[in-house]
C-alpha cells in the first residue's frame, strides 16, 4: 500500500493529540503531524512541530523526517 494512502487511513483514526498548528496520529509509518492552521508555509514548518510536538509528549528532535500533500493538507512524518 503507498504511503499516501497509509496516511489517509490513518488519519480517519482519532487524533493522539492536539496542538496549536497540528492534529498529531499514530501512523504505521510513524507520528504524522497534520497542519491545521490554514495555508501550509513553506519551507515545511518542520521547527514547529519539533516545539509542539513537546506539548503533547513527543520528543522527535533523533526521528528522520518528511513530508508528504495529501488531500487533507500538509503532513510531516516522523519515524526511525
Amino acid at each position: 500500500m503507498p504511503i499516501r494512502e497509509l496516511l489517509e487511513d490513518a488519519l480517519d483514526e482519532p487524533a493522539i493529540g492536539q496542538t496549536a498548528r497540528f492534529s498529531w496520529h499514530a501512523t504505521p509509518v510513524g507520528i504524522a503531524a497534520l497542519w491545521t492552521d490554514g495555508t501550509a508555509p513553506t519551507p515545511p514548518p518542520y521547527e514547529n512541530a519539533l516545539q509542539e510536538g513537546l506539548e503533547v509528549g513527543l520528543d522527535l528532535s533523533r526521528e528522520e523526517r518528511e513530508f508528504h500533500q495529501i488531500n487533507r493538507g500538509l503532513v510531516l512524518l516522523f519515524h526511525s
